[in-house]
């Protein structure tokens, strides 16, 4: 009893253990910044949002204060995902879980006489965010060959933005941003709210070409009126770049993880939209084998409709372990059959009968012969019963006649031995033939 006890003790220990391994939630680290720091502030309220609807991920969101520090605390492992910029150095290693959003390249003119990328010769171009931007600036300029144009770009601070264009100190304003009501907010607060300032968008019309070469880029038609209504600003679509922003995760980490991380941003995505509206822009990443950053396993598991159920998942699982089950089922039963057996036969009437001799041996009165008399009584009433429904056959009730009738020897013999009366010389045989009338041989004959 106590080792099958232990079994099942055992057995119930490992599968709540592994229950709790399976339905543990999965915490990952996500590095995020942003100059102004909506990135960091959206995806805590997704975070925020998956852990209220008990998703299987959970997100736990570092600010990095902007996407360059971000994509460089991901490549030194101190973040499981992060959310980079398409030319961030180091980013096509990266696997992409999902497009965030897109940051469309504006460049602004400040001055009516620059219509064009070519109006800029010998002029300043103020670029917001100057170290991230630095890569989209420089082909920009090989494209255009600025530096034989002499154009001069400076770093302008997203702070000091406004006053650099009050003061005039640039000609034009080179920005990098999503198109979203937040953003399109910030950048109309850059500018003098008057009716002589009428700031132009100035188009690249080589972003094809430059988006053939870098391939981190997208040549992009901007609607008209993005920025403005009335007047309308784009007065007509414009051509630009703009660059996707990824949610990315390493190659090695889980598919299944990823599958459910990408579900869960999804959803919440719907929930928070209203409160984010930056949100109904994250989409499924490119899934082309030659994509510039490729999309994990998971997610294109997620998003091609190929999740697994759980039989798929664990199917090898189930059906081991139904073998290893049944196998344990069967050593428990084989065990307990043995132990019952054991209790069995130990309590079956010839040994039981066989036990009484010793009693006999030991008497020391004609009360305790007695006593021993009164339990073969009960042995053999109760065994005239089972033999009266089939339970037992002929042959067993003889030998029970047999043992009965060596007992009432024995107790012949002990009476004798106590009343100091010399012992029959007569043999046992002779004595289970000879009292005919006794009452246990009339009760086994009957």
């Amino acid at each position: 009893m106590t080792l099958v006890a232990g079994l099942v003790a055992l057995a119930c220990g490992v599968g709540l253990l592994a229950y709790r391994h399976s339905t543990q939630p999965k915490t990952l680290t996500v590095a995020a910044g942003s100059l102004d720091g909506y990135v960091p502030r959206f995806m805590s309220a997704i975070a925020a949002r998956m852990a209220s609807s008990n998703s299987p991920v959970r997100l736990k969101v570092i600010d990095k204060g902007n996407t360059v520090e971000a994509v460089n605390s991901f490549m030194a492992g101190e973040a499981d995902l992060a959310i980079v910029r398409a030319d961030a150095p180091g980013a096509s290693t990266a696997r992409a879980v999902l497009v965030m959003t897109h940051a469309v390249v504006l460049i602004i003119s400040l001055s009516s006489s620059i219509d064009g990328i070519e109006d800029l010769r010998g002029k300043t171009v103020g670029v917001v965010g100057a170290d991230i931007n630095r890569k989209i600036v420089s082909d920009i300029t090989k494209e255009y060959d600025l530096e034989h144009a002499k154009v001069r770009f400076i770093d302008v601070a997203f702070s000091d933005a406004a006053k650099a264009i009050q003061a005039k100190q640039v000609h034009a304003i080179l920005m990098v941003m999503p198109i979203s009501p937040w953003y399109l907010a910030l950048l109309r607060d850059l500018f003098p709210r008057n009716a002589k300032f009428k700031p132009t968008l100035i188009p690249i019309d080589s972003a094809g070409a430059i988006a053939a070469i870098a391939r981190a880029y997208e040549s992009y038609d901007l609607p008209k009126g993005t920025l403005r209504g009335l007047p309308p600003m784009p007065d007509e679509d414009l051509t630009t770049l703009r660059i996707p922003f990824y949610l990315v995760a390493k190659q090695t980490l889980d598919k299944e993880i990823v599958e459910s991380l990408a579900k869960a941003i999804m959803d919440a995505r719907r929930d928070l939209s209203a409160d984010f509206p930056i949100l109904t822009q994250i989409s499924a990443p490119d899934t082309d084998k030659d994509a510039f950053i490729p999309i994990h396993p998971g997610a294109a598991a997620f998003f091609e409709g190929d999740a697994k159920t759980i039989f798929d998942k664990y199917g090898d699982q189930f059906f081991y372990g139904s073998m290893l089950f049944g196998s344990l089922v069967s050593i428990l039963a084989a065990i307990w059959k043995f132990m019952t057996r054991s209790h069995e036969t130990a309590q079956r009437p010839l040994l039981q009968l066989y036990a009484l001799m010793g009693q006999i041996s030991a008497s020391r009165d004609s009360s305790e012969l007695t006593s021993v008399e009164s339990q073969i009584d009960d042995i053999l009433k109760r065994e005239l019963e089972r033999y009266s429904t089939g339970a037992i056959d002929a042959g067993e009730m003889g030998a029970l006649g047999l043992a009965t009738h060596r007992l009432e020897y024995a107790m012949a013999q002990r009476r004798l031995a106590l009343n100091g009366t010399t012992a029959s010389t007569s043999s046992p045989a002779t004595e289970v033939l000879a009292p005919i009338g006794d009452k246990h041989s009339a009760i086994v004959s009957g």
